[in-house]
């Protein structure tokens, strides 16, 4: 299908910002040459301009998942951080974010506990195989593996500050205490009720006490000389979830998930006061007395702690008091019901004194660092970012990454630090992300039926400028103008495609800078684009032309001006996901269910060429090499580079488990970014020319190598020519340097002084090279001489300590054996020749004799 006025459409494309039109008459317009069009473009970019193909990528870094709930220690220096991941206890690098190294369990059992001691020099795992196991985590060793004698998983483990004693609350209502010393039980205490999830010594060591809290909301007193429980401290009617204590050990506070927080007194073993909270409490924890913690509402001398809890919220309380004297302020509105709180609640919150930092977990994995004077946010760190919907790179030097998760927050991540920015404004879950050509502005889309318009700062942070809504239904696709800020273009699964016009009230840097919330966006145009959902839109490089590609197997053109219709591209069996323009030529691309690739010509809407390959659905696809190479991205978790000119697939890349969704280019075309259902983001960098430089190096001294073999040769120089050869691993280079040796006149000789006098890993190369000799009756002779010569000079022992030689052995013998079988046939011939040439010499005699008489 083509309306009238589609001939345009192609030619519109190639007025760009690089190319502007020439007023009619001028002499650009006279004297231009008509741009090449379609593939005939493609190719005669290629030719005329040098590109460089490309052929390989290689993973640069990749962003995976290493926290997935559970309690998070940092060691005591503040550099390392351990995160539960399943089987794995990932190792952190605070600073860069880095994971440094993962402590695996042998049995592939998820670990249930672990906890790391005060001197940052033991660490113990649990697992669900009821084993502990004692780490080197440092060189990533398992020291030590024994039974936990607990007959249900350790639930909780806690070291004592001398980091000699070891405390394991397990499911099963017991309590073990561990020397790890001596390395045996001390313990068994017994009487909690249900699982023990809170065990905690006294700081005072001498005091030998041991604290623990099970299922009965209770907490126990452990007397360790006796073994007894000496107290039972009843007042919380939910889990206590932490225990702090003073520093004259005298006094501790336990927080409970029944809204409170209590102090109690040691020495008289009852409550001192109840501190009201309004909220789930998880983690409580004393301000040290010595500090400035006065921006945080500390005025007087006293006890005074921090909470975290349900509502994501750090809050310091004065216990003489009993007031909240801060409350942190949040990126996101405050919530009152628990419903509301859940997608924003802390499960654990510590002090890191070395740092002087605190770090809390959210229920949605993410760790945050802050100033624990200030509460200001240091860094932030994302542990889990569930299925990976699309990834774009930010920044004017492509410095961040911005990253939609299955949820409605955006993260934005800077990639020297892994330090993560997380955005708050949607409602529901965001599918799709699209940047302008300038890498600082970048629009979302989300299932609530929205548009947002973000900024990034100077400093890096990114704000929210504008919104809009209007689509009936989620809005799964959206792009951007290429050529200025100027216009959105978003398609939904309400059929419908949305031009919305960008203020310049967000696009001047000085107007910007006054914006305080949100501007309203409204939507200039609307058309019904097709029958069923729009899973792709893009614009063309000249912001004149946009694509559609919809579930019902047809990519349409459309006139950016008022979104009429140019053309139907027709060809795809399944629903196409995904359309690009090329940025240099009038071709579009198409990505399709139907696991192919096709490129469209703009100006006749045809099926130029199509790429099969993918054995599943395409989902993304971009153009690389300025327009003469695409990328491709299946539901199998391949990538896939194509050389237009050719229809070759070059390279395919496997660096994902499930449906690649995200797929970005850098500015300078030099870097790919893919995101994937299986939770990774990964970093693929061009190594082309890397690959290409080492390929040539190695030529170089390939060449440089035969030319110093075959001076070594002329020069008779047979040791150093055998170890050259042997090195540059050819077979055959040896077999030569092995017959000039035999042409001389005491051959054998040398041959024998030359191989006694090669190292051992050389002679296995011999061993090695023989074998292939021996199958060859023009060379057995040389194949035998040199076993030969290993059998004289090398004992058996020693032979029998070569690699390979029993498989050697084995192919050596039946060739030799074929080899002297023939030899014996060669000698009885070469024996009946002789025989009939002595009878004929007789015959002949006999009969002179006779003539003469």
């Amino acid at each position: 299908m083509r309306r009238e006025g589609a001939s345009c459409a192609g030619c519109a494309l190639f007025t760009c910002a690089g190319n502007p039109t020439p007023a009619a008459g001028s002499p650009a317009l006279e004297t231009r040459k008509r741009p090449a069009r379609g593939l005939q473009g493609v190719m005669a970019t290629a030719a005329g301009s040098a590109v460089r193909f490309k052929s390989n990528y290689a993973v640069s870094r990749k962003i995976e998942p290493f926290y997935k709930g559970g309690r998070v220690q940092v060691s005591r220096d503040g550099k390392f951080m351990f995160c539960p991941c399943g089987t794995k206890l990932n190792v952190i690098d605070v600073e860069t974010g880095a994971l440094l190294h993962s402590l695996e369990q042998d049995d592939q059992e998820d670990i249930t506990s672990f906890v790391l001691s005060p001197d940052d020099e033991i660490l113990v795992t649990g697992s669900r195989a009821l084993l502990l196991k004692q780490w080197n985590w440092r060189e990533n060793k398992c020291v030590r593996t024994w039974k936990a004698v607990h007959i249900a998983p350790v639930a909780t483990m806690v070291f004592d500050s001398t980091s000699t004693l070891l405390a394991t609350g397990g499911c099963d209502s017991t309590i073990k205490i561990w020397d790890m010393v001596k390395q045996y039980c001390t313990h068994n205490l017994k009487g909690s009720s249900g699982v023990v999830h809170l065990v905690e010594f006294h700081p005072d060591i001498s005091r030998l006490q041991l604290f623990s809290s099970s299922m009965d909301y209770k907490i126990r007193i452990w007397d360790l000389n006796s073994s007894k429980c000496v107290a039972v401290l009843d007042g919380h009617f939910s889990a206590v979830t932490s225990l702090a204590f003073t520093a004259d050990g005298n006094t501790f506070i336990s927080s409970g998930r029944d809204k409170i927080c209590m102090v109690w007194n040691l020495k008289t073993r009852e409550s001192k006061r109840t501190v009201p909270i309004y909220e789930s409490v998880e983690a409580a924890i004393l301000l040290p007395e010595r500090g400035d913690f006065s921006q945080l509402g500390v005025k007087k001398q006293g006890l005074h702690f921090l909470t975290a809890g349900s509502k994501g919220v750090l809050k310091i309380w004065e216990v003489a008091t009993a007031a909240c004297v801060y409350t942190q302020p949040v990126p996101f509105e405050p919530v009152e019901s628990e419903e509301e709180a859940s997608e924003h609640s802390l499960t654990h919150c510590m002090l890191v004194p070395e740092r002087n930092e605190i770090v809390t977990v959210s229920v949605e994995h993410n760790i945050v660092l802050y100033d624990a004077q200030t509460l200001q946010l240091r860094k932030q760190l994302a542990g889990y970012n569930d299925e990976v919907l699309d990834v774009k790179f930010l920044g004017a030097g492509d410095s961040h990454i911005v990253v939609a998760t299955n949820s409605p927050q955006l993260k934005v991540f800077e990639l020297s630090t892994s330090h993560c920015q997380i955005l708050y404004g949607h409602s529901e879950t965001i599918l799709a992300l699209d940047v302008f050509r300038k890498g600082l502005m970048f629009v979302s889309c989300a299932k609530d039926k929205s548009i947002r318009v973000w900024r990034m700062n100077k400093d890096g942070r990114v704000v929210c400028v504008a919104q809009g809504l209007g689509h009936a239904h989620g809005v799964g696709a959206v792009s951007c103008s290429r050529l200025k800020e100027s216009f959105i273009v978003t398609s939904s699964q309400d059929c419908t495609i949305k031009v919305w016009n960008i203020p310049e009230s967000l696009t001047s840097k000085a107007k910007a800078a006054l914006i305080s919330s949100p501007e309203t966006l409204h939507a200039q145009v609307t058309e019904r684009g097709h029958d069923k959902d729009i899973n792709s839109v893009a614009v063309s490089p000249n912001d004149k032309l946009i694509a559609t590609g919809s579930q019902d197997r047809l990519a349409k053109l459309w006139s950016c001006s008022d979104c009429s219709l140019l053309g139907v591209f027709t060809g795809h069996k399944r629903g196409i996901w995904c359309v690009q323009f090329s940025p240099v030529d009038q071709i579009l691309a198409t990505s399709s269910a139907d696991g192919t690739l096709k490129l469209w010509g703009l100006q006749d809407f045809s099926c130029l060429k199509t790429f099969e390959g993918h054995d599943a659905s395409v989902l993304k696809i971009i153009f690389v090499s300025r327009g003469t190479q695409l990328l491709s991205g299946g539901s199998d978790g391949l990538l896939k580079l194509w050389t237009i000119k050719t229809n070759e697939c070059v390279k395919t890349l496997d660096g994902h488990e499930d449906k690649i969704w995200g797929l970005h280019s850098n500015k300078q075309d030099d870097m790919v970014v893919t995101a994937s259902s299986d939770s990774s983001i990964t970093l693929w960098k061009d190594v082309t020319e890397i690959e290409q430089e080492e390929a040539q190096a190695k030529r170089e001294e390939q060449i440089m190598k035969e030319q110093e073999l075959s001076n070594l040769l002329h020069e008779k120089r047979f040791l150093k020519a055998l170890g050259l050869a042997i090195s540059l691993d050819r077979p055959h280079t040896v077999l030569m340097v092995v017959k000039a040796i035999l042409k001389e006149s005491d051959g054998r000789k040398r041959l024998e002084e030359n191989i006694a006098r090669l190292r051992k890993d050389q002679k296995e190369a011999v061993l090695t090279f023989l074998v292939t000799w021996n199958t060859n009756s023009r060379n057995c002779h040389e194949a035998q001489a040199v076993i030969e010569t290993l059998l004289k000079h090398e004992a058996p022992d020693n032979l029998l300590q070569y690699s390979g030689i029993k498989s050697a052995v084995e192919s050596l013998l039946p060739y030799t054996e074929r080899h002297f079988q023939r030899l014996s046939r060669l000698l009885q011939a070469s024996m009946f020749v002789d025989f009939m040439w002595q009878n004929m010499k007789l015959a002949d005699v006999s009969h002179q004799e006779d003539v003469i008489l």
